[in-house]
């Protein structure tokens, strides 16, 4: 186990390295099982969350919004009604790093 919840995410300048096949393996151990990566060429990760109702979803949103600014990496959010739909990428590389993984796992421990 690598503990990505006790890493913090850092500036990506762009030209890095996306995640190969085998690292984003590595890292999805340490994820919720509802996380999964989509798309090829540019894979994202994703996951669903569901709440009782709107105001709990808004809830868990902003707690991700709060989050997000703390690491300085920022997440597409989805709301429809009671259910929150979360996508991770590092848009500067086209594709997943370390810090998309380690925001997820911070996500997980909301």
């Amino acid at each position: 186990m690598m503990d990505l919840i006790n890493k913090k995410c850092v500036p990506c300048e762009g030209g890095e390295p996306t995640l190969t096949l085998e690292e984003i393996e590595k890292f999805m151990k340490e994820l919720d099982k509802r996380w999964e990566v989509i798309g090829n060429p540019s894979p994202r990760l994703t996951a669903n969350f569901q709440s009782e109702d709107f105001k709990e979803a808004m809830a868990f949103v902003n707690k991700v919004a709060d989050l997000a600014e703390q690491e300085g990496h920022h997440p597409d959010i989805s709301i429809s009604y009671s259910k929150v739909d979360i996508t991770i990428w590092t848009h500067k590389i086209g594709g997943l790093s370390e810090n998309d993984f380690i925001l997820g796992a911070k996500i997980d421990d909301i």
